[in-house]
This record gives C-alpha cells, structure tokens and sequence, in this order.
C-alpha cells in the first residue's frame, strides 16, 4: 500500500533520512520505532508532504505521491494524527471532529461518522460540547485520532500517540487503534514506546540517525538482542 524507496531528505545542507526503504502492506499495523532525534517524525513529514524529498519515491497505492500536494494526499486517502495531538483548545470536542472531514465526501456523511467515533471513544459523546482544551491528555489523544479518521482514511498514520500518557490511558489508546485497524484501516505507528507497539503490530522497522538499521517481524524484533538492550533496557 505504501513503498517508501531510497528516501533522502535534508534540512537544508543538513543529511536528514538516507536511503530509507519502507513498505506498509493492506491491512496491517505497521511500527515504526526509534528514540527521540532519530528521524521518525522527519520520515512522516517527508510522506505527507510537509517537508521536501532530495531523491527517492513515495508510492500509496500505487499513485506518486510527489506529484501530490500534503492537502491532496488526505484526498488519496492518507491521514496523519501528528505528535503532540495538535487539537484546536478553543473549539469544541464536535467542531473539531467536523474539521476532520476534510474531503466532500466526508464532510456529507460527517454526522454519522462522529457517532460512529463516539462509539470507539465514548468519553468524547460526553464531552462533546466542551471545549477541547478543558480535556485530559488521553481525551485529547482520542479526540486527534477520531479528528484524523473524520476524512475516511485507507492508511493512518499515528505520530507517538502514547506520548506524555498514563500507563492505563495508553492501554486504551493501543486498543482503540487495534479495532481502528480490525475496521480495515491500515495503521503506520510510530513510536518511542517500543514494547507497546511491537505487541499490537505485524512488522516493525528501527530507524536510528536517520537510517533504517533493522526490520522483521514484531515477535522477532521483540526477542532481538539489540532492541531488548537500547530499547527495553534487559
């Protein structure tokens, strides 16, 4: 579904990402995972077009996505729940929700889809008339993942959605994005929290200092030496 091929990207004369090789299959959840600098959120921005690529192809179901403007690629059918929530505090749980539904379609069936999110995330039908800047770190959370699934989206792509939460909260979020994925929404995790997102996902790359340095199976990567050491401290 998505074929990263032989990424490069800088800031400015700055070597950001080499040669990343990436593939996301139909239907999976996919993890990307690396400590903080290595190059995941830099990776994501490069996909959804926010920042721009030296050499190398984006493919998305087989369309180039660098002939696509960062807006068009949500057309594609491509969202992205970034990195610290990024909600608007000042509008409502319900307004923010509507902002989501990017595309006409959406924005058509956008009653029936925030019912829909209510029904995943059941705290957000509480709070649905409140502000979202009065919600705890966890409903923000919710509320930026339903917010990115408001535009109907074949690949969702999640930028460190365990950040800053509770233990039980982060629970709840892996699995929310578990039936999120099992509703045929092909999910890019991308984390610090290797543990968690190696146990709900099917394969997994490490990128470190801007490279891909390993991928396989979640089950491998788990028992691997070298993740158990830098990542998972055993």
């Amino acid at each position: 579904m998505l074929k990263i091929n032989n990424l490069q990207v800088y800031y400015g004369d700055a070597h950001a990402l080499w040669d990343i090789n990436l593939q996301v299959r139909r239907g999976e959840i996919c993890t990307l995972v690396g400590a903080n600098g290595g190059g995941k959120t830099t990776l994501l921005k490069a996909v959804c077009g926010l920042l721009p690529i030296r050499e190398g192809s984006v493919l998305f179901d087989d369309s180039d996505l660098l002939a696509f403007k960062a807006e068009e690629r949500v057309s594609l059918g491509l969202s992205m729940c970034p990195e610290g929530r990024k909600i608007f505090p000042g509008m409502t749980v319900e307004e923010n929700l509507a902002i989501g539904a990017y595309t006409k379609r959406a924005w058509k069936k956008r009653q029936s889809m925030m019912e829909q999110f209510y029904d995943l995330f059941p705290r957000l039908r509480e709070r649905r008339k409140q502000p979202g800047g009065t919600l705890s770190g966890g409903e923000r959370q919710m509320l930026a993942i339903a917010r990115a699934l408001m535009s109907e989206p074949k690949m969702l792509i999640l930028d460190e959605p365990s950040l800053g939460l509770a233990p039980n909260t982060v629970e709840s979020v892996m699995e929310a994005v578990q039936k999120i994925n099992g509703n045929g929404v092909t999910i890019l995790l991308v984390e610090q929290n290797v543990n968690v997102s190696l146990q709900i996902s099917q394969r997994g790359y490490v990128i470190e200092s801007g490279r891909i340095v390993m991928s396989d199976r979640s089950e491998m990567l788990l028992s691997n030496p070298h993740i158990k050491q830098a990542y998972l401290g055993l």
